[in-house]
């Protein structure tokens, strides 16, 4: 799911994200499918999203 298409007020925190993340990479053993590496670029935009929001709340 693309970040851009998540429901306002669904965003994870970044922690959870970095979670999921280091999980993928867990469960893939270090090799990403198509399908993973789809997964894992989605989850990376949407946790550059939350630490940047979260800087913005702190400024």
């Amino acid at each position: 799911m693309s970040p851009d298409s998540m429901p306002p007020g669904s965003v994870r925190s970044a922690a959870e994200l970095n979670e999921q993340i280091r999980a993928l990479w867990l469960r893939a053993s270090g090799s990403l499918t198509a399908q993973e590496r789809a997964e894992y670029e989605s989850l990376v935009v949407e946790w550059a999203k939350a630490v940047r929001d979260r800087i913005i709340e702190a400024a």
